[in-house]
């Protein structure tokens, strides 16, 4: 019998750095969940509290100076496809404490970790207790879905901590990770930060917990009305749809893909410039310092509230009210907002050209420092991408004019991508005594994906004296992990008698027994009697896992058939199906330029230097949708 071929290759790199000396968004991310990855997360106490599922200063200073990612890739050798090879890349990192509380610094900028006795706290300190913030823990759950990580060790931080459901993220150029910035990229951003409609905090907002207060801040900035007394020679006034400066720049930091203050007010300058929000007061004494960025390009003149430049206080006294321009832009006052509202992709394609980005002004002084202008109006692109909203209602709407197979086969794909439909369709099936067609069908891919790709990150703060580095130490017990999946899949749908056994063509699951007889016995020199036990499989190697995968697609292909004929059509005449596509009508109408994305950029990967493309995207955390599905079940439209 062939067995698997290991291939290792290490490497170690300088990361990149930005003009304003932060690492690029990617490097920033991959680092981040790599460390927490690597840390075992747990109780800490500080000033008498105890803080649950928290690291330590140290703690993450030791792991980042000697931080080692491995990553295993399995596919056919192409000299000879019966036999597996598994290519293992090792990426060490390494840095001095002081260069790892600056990168950690920069996680916090970011709003991936926070002072857990002092949320408030922008300032990473020796001594200190740290946890993960919601965003932090989104963009974990991507990096460990995507690289095939085993997060058993941190599961409890997932069920326990609230997860941001959504994440807006605005790309960037990949010359020098600056936002590539478009009316477009600006307006979508922009009906996130305000939200579907005014978000004025509810009086009992004392009362909500953390997850329901978090919900409430996701809706969109939190507003006020501002009244301004009566002075010498003027009446008082009133200033609705208020919201303070700091708070904006906090918004966009934990909702969407922004890194730092700076960047955020460059953002909210934007918002000036476009005339959707416009400076009420700045009540701070003349002899307090204040920072003001200032963005610039190109005006369209006529009418057009599009101006030549925008600036943005970032002071703690200054108080800024969405305009009635941006009140149109958002579609706060558009009934029944549906896809005869959106607009049109090309509506809004236009480009800012010459750009200044990150302006500082010192208020006791008139000299502004610029940084490099933006790319002009031909560099960037907008690349529009489709919605959940079309998803659903594009396919389905064409559904008169397709066959009954290819129609039902798209929803399901649609269904299956979705967390929440996937969510309610799970409950469909159960309630039809079919649940184990959409378990089996999950499962194997999740298995799939775990066998062609698995990752671990450890911290090696000593030499090995060991046999195996802790990589390839973690990677065996990860196969052994596979053996197990591999087999529990077996046990519990395709067994005889077994729990969830499925219903599937009685020539597939003869052929799937011939093999796991034929294998079975040659290792154990017994008879095969159906059923597999765990501790008999374990000299399993990689080749007959991928023959047992192979078999397992097309009982998949088998099953996703099956649901796609007999259940999805009963599933979209379902109320609850229709209350969720109706919802997601208004939930993606938000986002002209954007929609739903897993991970992948609107460039190809390998193609990020061919040209400038622009646009924005959102991913969903799975974990917190399932969240808030079943909050759902429970009432409507009340928060987490």
């Amino acid at each position: 019998m062939p067995t698997d071929q290991d291939a290792a290759a290490t490497s170690s790199h300088m990361m990149k750095t930005t003009k304003r000396g932060r690492p690029f968004l990617k490097d920033t991310l991959d680092l981040f969940a790599t460390l927490v990855v690597s840390l075992e997360l747990g109780p800490h106490k500080q000033f008498f509290r105890t803080f649950p599922n928290s690291f330590s200063t140290d703690e993450a200073c030791l792991n980042l100076a000697s931080l080692k990612f491995s990553q295993s890739n399995r596919g056919p050798d192409p000299r000879e496809p019966s036999r597996i090879v598994t290519t293992t890349t090792t990426t060490t990192f390494s840095m001095t404490r002081e260069m790892a509380k600056a990168m950690c610094q920069h996680f916090m900028d970011a709003r991936l970790i926070e002072n857990a006795a002092d949320p408030s706290s922008n300032l990473f300190k020796d001594r200190g207790v740290y946890v993960l913030t919601p965003k932090g823990l989104h963009v974990l759950e991507r990096f460990i879905s995507k690289n095939g990580i085993n997060s058993d060790h941190i599961s409890n931080v997932f069920a326990t901590q609230p997860i941001c459901m959504k994440l807006l993220h605005l790309e960037r150029r990949s010359s020098d990770d600056e936002i590539i910035v478009s009316q477009s990229v600006i307006t979508t951003l922009f009906r996130r930060f305000v939200g579907h409609k005014p978000n004025y905090p509810p009086p009992s907002q004392g009362q909500l917990d953390a997850y329901q207060q978090y919900h409430e801040r996701s809706k969109g900035i939190a507003l006020m009305d501002v009244q301004d007394k009566a002075q010498l020679g003027k009446s008082a006034m009133s200033h609705k749809y208020c919201f303070a400066a700091v708070s904006a720049l906090e918004w966009l930091c934990d909702f969407t893909s922004v890194v730092g203050r700076e960047e955020a007010a460059e953002m909210a300058a934007q918002f000036v410039r476009f005339g959707l929000i416009q400076l009420v007061s700045d009540k701070r004494k003349n002899n307090d310092s204040a920072i003001i960025f200032t963005v610039r390009g190109s005006a369209p003149g006529g009418n057009s509230p599009v101006s030549q430049h925008g600036e943005f206080r970032c002071t703690a006294k200054a108080i800024y009210r969405v305009t009635d321009e941006g009140r149109r832009v958002a579609r706060w006052d558009t009934p029944n907002r549906g896809p005869s509202s959106r607009d049109s992709p090309n509506a809004s394609s236009a480009n800012l050209a010459n750009t200044e980005r990150s302006s500082i002004e010192d208020s006791t002084e008139t000299s502004v420092l610029s940084a490099a202008d933006a790319p002009s109006a031909g560099e960037a692109k907008i690349q529009r991408r489709i919605s959940i909203h079309e998803k659903l209602n594009g396919s389905y709407d064409a559904d008169s004019k397709k066959s009954g197979k290819e129609s039902n086969t798209d929803r399901l794909k649609k269904i299956l991508e979705d967390p929440m439909l996937r969510s309610l369709f799970r409950e469909f099936l159960r309630g039809n005594f079919c649940e184990e067609n959409l378990s089996f069908w999950l499962d194997v891919q999740d298995f799939k994906r775990k066998f062609s790709i698995t990752s671990s990150a450890v911290a090696a703060t000593r030499p090995s004296t060991g046999k195996n580095t802790p990589g390839q130490a973690a990677m065996e017990r990860h196969h052994e992990s596979l053996i197990q999946t591999a087999f529990q899949i077996y046990n519990m749908y395709l067994a005889p008698a077994s729990q969830c056994e499925l219903n599937i063509d009685h020539g597939l699951r003869n052929e799937l027994v011939a093999y796991l007889s034929e294998v079975m016995t040659g290792l154990t020199g017994k008879a095969f009697q159906g059923r597999v036990e765990l501790e008999q499989a374990s000299a399993f190697n990689a080749t007959q896992l991928q023959t047992m995968i192979r078999l397992y697609e097309r009982i998949q292909t088998h099953v996703f058939r099956l649901m796609a004929t007999d259940s999805v059509p009963k599933f979209i005449k379902t109320p609850k199906f229709t209350a969720v596509r109706n919802w997601a009508d208004d939930d993606e109408n938000d986002t002209p330029g954007g929609g739903h994305a897993s991970y992948a950029p609107t460039h190809p990967p390998g193609l990020e230097d061919a040209e400038e493309v622009g646009g924005t995207y959102v991913t969903v955390s799975q974990a917190a949708s399932e969240k808030r599905h079943r909050q759902r079940e429970g009432w409507t439209d009340k928060p987490l």
